[in-house]
């Protein structure tokens, strides 16, 4: 059953979901280049991302729920399975933390064109899903409370949109004050998309690795 306190649980993790480098500093690189139609191109970018979230997360959380009526607890496992899933990414998160590494830019090939922007899209996002840790809560959420089938979609539908938001902020912002904007644009692609050190950080990684154990603890209380 969705309650109002699920959905506002649902929504949180979408907000906090859609703080995702890849997609908004997609956006902001394409505003940047000298595309001929820089709003089609990006809205193209951004209609591909969420594409990607909406289906990967409707397929994982209609294949659960018939996983469950197919075999007696199977649903317990499959959410059993989703977090222990999400421990495994923060750990592994973790464990790339624990020395210093070179994240690679974010940048458009050379035959990028509007056509190509929705299909790059699915790619960046689709490639950057597994660390997309709360939407695995979230559908495991949703088969706990044994959410009907069409309403459960309904729900991932809107956090698709809400994972999507910043970047169509961001696309209306650049093309409203396309001006004005460039050197902000500039600053959030460097924050987001441009090649940089991460350094290692052992306090990030002692506080993924807490999130893992309590993730990992809720898995086994089920």
């Amino acid at each position: 059953m969705l309650t109002t306190g699920l959905l506002t649980a649902i929504a949180g993790l979408a907000v906090l979901d859609s703080l995702n480098p890849a997609t908004i500093a997609g956006v902001a690189l394409i505003l940047l280049a000298p595309v001929p139609r820089p709003a089609s191109t990006a809205l193209a970018y951004v209609t591909g991302a969420y594409l990607v979230v909406f289906a990967a997360g409707t397929g994982v959380f209609i294949g659960s729920g018939e996983l469950g009526q197919v075999v007696q607890s199977a649903a317990v496992w499959v959410r059993r399975g989703a977090l222990l899933l999400a421990a495994l990414i923060l750990l592994i998160i973790a464990a790339r933390r624990l020395r210093t590494r070179t994240r690679p830019a974010v940048v458009l090939p050379r035959w990028f064109s509007p056509w190509a922007a929705g299909p790059l899209g699915v790619l960046a996002t689709g490639a950057d899903l597994p660390n997309a840790f709360p939407y695995l809560v979230a559908i495991e959420r949703l088969n706990a409370a044994e959410v009907p089938t069409g309403v459960g979609v309904t729900v991932l539908a809107l956090y698709a949109f809400v994972y999507c938001l910043p970047c169509l902020v961001l696309l209306v912002a650049g093309l409203v004050w396309r001006g004005r904007i460039t050197g902000p644009l500039q600053r959030v692609y460097e924050r987001l998309g441009a090649e940089r050190v991460q350094q290692r950080s052992i306090p990030a990684v002692i506080g993924l690795v807490l999130i893992a154990g309590a993730l990992a603890a809720l898995a086994f209380t089920l």
